[in-house]
């Protein structure tokens, strides 16, 4: 009788490890094709994200409030000054726009005399430190 036990508990583990074999076994390999417009697409916001990016030490806030005040804001002051980059970043409950990149206190402070005449309410500002 106890070797019937040791019979029927050895063959039950015999088909326990062969069936789990077929379970955890990966055969079929995936071939993933996308089309170029997504990879053209991801190229763009690679770009435009790069433009938005706080990394340079300084920039100067014009204006916070509303979303509708800060895109007049912004389109204003891109067509004053074309040179200078600028975005809008939303600051819990407000947004900001904020303008150039410069990579010393100097620089900003230089730009800021212009800006001020017609954004009276600049300050310069250093994204980065907390």
């Amino acid at each position: 009788m106890k070797t019937l036990k040791n019979i029927t508990l050895l063959s039950f583990s015999l088909v326990a490890l062969l069936s789990t074999q077929n379970i955890f076994s990966q055969t079929k390999k995936s071939n993933i094709e996308q089309d170029e417009k997504i990879e053209k697409l991801l190229l763009e916001k690679r770009k435009n994200n790069s433009a938005i990016t706080i990394n340079d030490k300084f920039k100067i806030q014009i204006f916070f409030g509303n979303i509708e005040e800060s895109k007049k804001i912004l389109i204003s002051f891109k067509k004053d000054f074309s040179q200078t980059d600028g975005t809008i970043i939303f600051s819990n409950p407000s947004y900001k726009v904020w303008v150039g990149s410069f990579k010393s206190k100097i620089e900003a402070e230089k730009a800021i005399i212009l800006i001020k005449k017609k954004y009276p309410t600049s300050v310069i500002i250093e994204p980065n430190k907390k």
